[in-house]
Formats: structure tokens, C-alpha cells, sequence
């Protein structure tokens, strides 16, 4: 089908009997794609690496009446193979397959000339924004792999696919992540595997990399959310190696 944000119209029951797995789900896309996949039948598990946040989360899916998440704490700055194996065999004991991957979380760092960037910094910001989502997929496979429709879907940027002066090592990990997304879309024949660039949006990355912009005249995550219920929804079935944005944009005429 063809897919456009603004024309999309998921049916109510999308996501039903989906297991999706999203990271970064404390607080802004990540817990409004989360909310927004509860309430369209999928039971979610909420990652992230604060325990009150994902409560919180898990609470408001709950109280709406979707399907009861599940909570996996993880610091990806921190984590260890074996950290990321648990969530990997818990979720084999628990659900036996997983439908959907949503890589969401990941840091900003700050904005630097390249000349002046601190290497430790660099190193965190290419360690949570890349390695980290490969070593969770590289576990993950085997449960995407046992699932009847999966996808993945990793966040990219505007910056990931233009470079732009200052925007240093976040730059750079999103152009790592079109890669990854690249290259498991051609080695992967049993699951789509996707980018999506969510655009201007209201989130706290936002604020610190923009401090003087007025946040009211962005789109908030809500608004965005008809590209993430694509691509983790079965509409999206023979879409893969895909970038596709959130806010695409307007040519005038």
C-alpha cells in the first residue's frame, strides 16, 4: 500500500496479540509509541533505564485498559552481554517469539566541532546510539525469527543522513544506524527492517540541542506516531531497507 503520515488511518486492532519490545520508553517517543501500540492491541515491553519512569508508562497503558506491558530495566551505557541476554531469555520464557522491535532510545551528547569533541563522550554516544542496539537485535533474532510478521524499526535522523557542523557523534551514530538498518534489511528474508526519522518533535533531546526554540510551534510525539504504527504493524509488509520520515517535507509549488 502506498504510505503517507498524514493519510494513514490504522485500523483499531493493528497491533493485536503483538508482542513489541520498545526501548527508551520512560518518556517522550518512546512512551507515547508505547501507549499508542497498547492501545492498539499490542502488548508492549517497556525498556528503559529508569524503573519509575517505565512504571509510569506501565500504569497509564494499564489504567486505559490495554494489555498488561512488562517492565525490563537496562542502562544501555552500562550493560553487559549477559544484561541483555536476560531480557532475551525472559522474554523467550514468557512469550516464546517477539513481533516487533522498536529502537528508540539513545543520547544526544552535545553539539561540538569535531576538533573539540572528548573522546570519552564520543565513545558513549557511539556505544548507546549503535553497539548497543546491535548486541539487543544480534540477541533478539532468534525470537523475531520465531514470530510470524516481525519488524524492526530503528531511529534515525535528519543529520544521519546529511552531515551537519556540530552535530558530531549523534550525527555519526545515526549514519552508523542507516547502516545497521541497511544491511540486516538485506541479510534478514524473515523480517522487515526499517529507519524512521522522527523529525522536529517536542522531547527533551529537542530542548537540549535547540534551548531557544519555542517547543509550541513542533509537532509532540503524538502527532507522529501514524509512521511508527506502520512500520510495526503488518500494513508495512513488503516495506524494508526503508528510511521514511515522520514529517516529510512539503514542496511548494
Amino acid at each position: 500500500m502506498s504510505f503517507t503520515p498524514d493519510s494513514y488511518s490504522p485500523a483499531p486492532d493493528l497491533l493485536k496479540d503483538r508482542i513489541i519490545l520498545i526501548t527508551g520508553a520512560g518518556d517522550g517517543i518512546g512512551a507515547e509509541a508505547a501507549r499508542e501500540c497498547a492501545r492498539h492491541g499490542a502488548t508492549v515491553v517497556l525498556t528503559g533505564r529508569t524503573q519509575a519512569k517505565l512504571e509510569a508508562v506501565y500504569d497509564a497503558i494499564v489504567a486505559e485498559g490495554g494489555p498488561e506491558p512488562t517492565i525490563a530495566v537496562i542502562d544501555f551505557a552500562k550493560a553487559q552481554g549477559d544484561d541483555y541476554r536476560a531480557i532475551a531469555n525472559a522474554l523467550a520464557e514468557q512469550f516464546g517469539h517477539l513481533d516487533g522491535l522498536l529502537h528508540n532510545a539513545g543520547i544526544l551528547g552535545y553539539l561540538s566541532p569535531i576538533e573539540h569533541f572528548e573522546v570519552p563522550k564520543w565513545l558513549e554516544v557511539m556505544h548507546v546510539n549503535v553497539n548497543a542496539q546491535f548486541i539487543l537485535t544480534q540477541e533478539l533474532l532468534p525470537l523475531l525469527k520465531a514470530a510470524d510478521d516481525p519488524t524492526i524499526v530503528f531511529t534515525s535522523s535528519g543529520v544521519g543522513r546529511k552531515g551537519r557542523a556540530l552535530w558530531g557523534a549523534y550525527a555519526v551514530s545515526k549514519f552508523a544506524t542507516e547502516g545497521l538498518m541497511e544491511t540486516l534489511a538485506d541479510e534478514l528474508d524473515y523480517a522487515r527492517v526499517n529507519c524512521i526519522n522522527p523529525g522536529a518533535t517536542r522531547t527533551a533531546m529537542r530542548r537540549a540541542a535547540y534551548p531557544a526554540e519555542d517547543p509550541t510551534t513542533l509537532k509532540t510525539p503524538a502527532d507522529i506516531m501514524p509512521t511508527y504504527l506502520y512500520l510495526l504493524g503488518p500494513d508495512s509488509r513488503g516495506t524494508s531497507g526503508q528510511s521514511l520520515d515522520c514529517q516529510p517535507k512539503r514542496v511548494r509549488k
